[in-house]
Order: structure tokens, then sequence, then C-alpha cells
């Protein structure tokens, strides 16, 4: 009895130091909308996302008011009169790598990663893809998809639907390592 309760006991252990949260070191999420009178690019680089290996889960979040405008007013807009950063101040992922990864092993992963988008307050369910590439204790995720900006009820005034995009190409750049309390 007690070494079966031994033998559960350090596997339980084993089992628990296996299980790798990764969070970011460095990450890059930007966006870049293109429209007939003007392109709008922006970079934040305040985001911190969560890779949990044992279970394939994701998260991350980004501060809107985060993001760094090339022209200060397009800046001062895009928080105050599109995203209202200050009633809605983060835009949130939560989801799950749907491939198997051996994380244990370096190499290059092509996934999907299938969860809940919040941005502006509205979730929708969303699959991205992406690649993982592990080397070493270093894992980078690298993804570019595509937001149409009326699915989370963000609206454009009729006098500038000509210098917004519709939909607005978003890419992440994440470099990730163990998490260390």
């Amino acid at each position: 009895m007690k070494k079966s309760a031994l033998l559960i006991i350090a596997l339980a252990f084993g089992y628990t130091l296996n299980a790798q949260i990764f969070i970011a070191k460095n990450c890059e999420v930007s966006f870049f909308s293109s429209s007939p009178l003007e392109d709008i690019e922006a970079v934040n680089k305040a985001c911190k996302p969560i890779v949990n290996t044992a279970t394939n889960d994701v998260q991350m979040k980004i501060v809107i008011s985060a993001f760094q405008f090339e022209k200060p007013l397009m800046q001062e807009h895009f928080n105050e009169n599109y995203m209202e950063s200050e009633k809605f101040p983060n835009a949130i992922f939560k989801g799950k790598i749907n491939e198997k990864v051996d994380w244990t092993k370096d190499g290059e992963y092509k996934v999907t990663t299938t969860g809940k988008l919040t941005i502006h307050g509205v979730e929708k369910d969303r699959t991205i893809d992406g690649t993982v590439t592990i080397k070493g204790q270093e894992i980078t995720l690298n993804s570019k998809f595509k937001i149409h900006i009326a699915d989370h009820g963000i609206k454009v005034p009729s006098l500038y639907v000509q210098n917004i995009a519709e939909d607005v190409d978003v890419k992440l750049n994440a470099i990730l390592e163990p998490y260390k309390k």
C-alpha cells in the first residue's frame, strides 16, 4: 500500500515538473489598415502571451492604449473614437492549440489555435493559423490573420469610411521562455 502511494505521489510530482508555463519575454503585435486615402499602422510591444505546454492552452491580453502610431493624432483617434480604450482597455484571446506539438523537441510546427477573441467588448469565436518554433527552452509564436472590425462593434463614422479599411491585417511575433516564480 505504501509503495503504491509513493508511486502515485512520484508520478504526480513528475507530471507537475513537466507541466510548463511559458510567458513572453518579447512580444510584438502590429496591425495594418490599407484604405484609398491612407494606410494606418501601429505596433504594441506591451503584450504577454502565455502558453501552458501541458494543456496547449494559450492566453493573451493586449493593452489597447499601448499601440504606438507614427502620427500622434492617429493614436488619439484610435483610442478615443474607435477603440474607446478607456471603456474597453484590453483585447483578450483565450484558446487552445489544436495540433499535437512535441514541446520537448526542437522544431517548427504549423498550428491552428481555436478560442475566443474579445475586442471592444465583443467576444468572437476564432481559429487562427500560426507557427510554433521550439529551440531549447525558447518558444517562438508567429501568426498573421485578419480582423473584420464590424465583427467587434467598432464603428467608423461615415466621414472617415475612406480612411479606414473594413479588414485589418494583424501580425503576432512572440518569444516565450519558461515562467519562473
